[in-house]
């Protein structure tokens, strides 16, 4: 069965749980789902279908991914990330607007259609991990509760170990910085965390 490589590992755990085998896939680089070309590129004659999983809130590219599935004889299961919900939607949505507007310094997510905002997630542009891990660092001692989304690739995972490298899976690990973003965010709040985000951003430029 192909799977995301990005993100938790438990849809590959449950493969395994099945007596299937994980196949890995890249994502798309702003949605963070799998990417459909990529699945195409790792179908094999024993590929039996295919995982695909909306990520952060962002929606997988179900129609792409059934189109793939039909060209391949594939069954495709289109799953939701687990605690994912509908509450708040449209103030997560609004407060993401506002961020989106004002952050600089970072790169913020690309909207979708139908975008729920589960997680904000931004990328921090510099040397990948380590200008990463230092904005991240600077953000929580000025009070943002900022976190790293995903660890690392589901194929380096106990247990789930491949030798396998997918570029857009390793630049994601290494980039995205997940900002706090709830319902119940006031303007205030927002505005602290523009601000903090701002005042980092020039700081860190890629490496020439």
């Amino acid at each position: 069965m192909v799977v995301p490589a990005y993100g938790n590992a438990e849809v590959a755990q449950a493969v395994v749980e099945l007596g299937a085998i994980p196949v890995f896939a890249d994502v798309d680089a702003e949605s963070y789902c799998l990417d459909p070309a990529a699945v195409s590129d790792v179908v094999t004659g024993q590929t039996a279908a295919v995982v695909a999983v909306h990520r952060f809130g962002r929606r997988a590219e179900a129609a792409w991914m059934r189109e793939v599935g039909r060209r391949y004889g594939l069954l495709v299961v289109v799953e939701d990330e687990p605690g994912a919900g509908p509450d708040g939607v449209e103030q997560r949505r609004a407060h993401a607007t506002y961020l989106d507007g004002k952050l600089n310094g970072v790169v913020t997510p690309a909207p979708g259609a139908g975008h729920t905002y589960q997680q904000y997630v931004v990328r921090v542009p510099g040397n990948g991990r380590p200008d990463r891990d230092a904005f991240a660092r600077a953000l929580r001692a000025k009070g943002v509760a900022c976190k790293v989304p995903v660890q690392a690739p589901v194929y380096r995972m106990p247990g789930l170990r491949r030798d396998v490298f997918l570029p857009q899976t390793e630049r994601a690990v290494d980039e995205t910085l997940a900002l706090p973003l709830h319902a119940a965010m006031t303007r205030r709040e927002l505005h602290r965390m523009v601000g903090a985000c701002n005042a980092l951003g020039g700081l860190l430029q890629p490496a020439f």
